[in-house]
């Protein structure tokens, strides 16, 4: 059995009459491999901003409540007493 991961699959590249690869082909299959990135990166960064603005709340919040106990043991309390 032969596994084909992380193998290349063989050129489909348009090739001319004498099976030789003009310079267009080439531009043509750079630019459709430029096209396919630009829509996996602009998928992915919707992604990201969601997850780092989730993040970026639950460490304001985590520090918020940390801070609020810190001060609540430390406080001191002082009685006044009328005579």
């Amino acid at each position: 059995m032969s596994s084909d991961k992380g193998r290349p699959k063989p050129s489909s590249a348009p090739k001319n009459s004498s099976g030789r690869v003009e310079i267009g082909d080439i531009k043509a299959k750079l630019e459709q491999i430029r096209t396919d990135a630009d829509t996996k990166v602009e998928s992915a960064r919707s992604k990201l901003v969601v997850i780092a603005s989730g993040a970026a709340l639950a460490a304001v919040v985590v520090s918020f409540w940390l801070g609020k106990r810190r001060g609540t043991r430390k406080a001191t309390w002082v009685e006044v007493r009328r005579l």
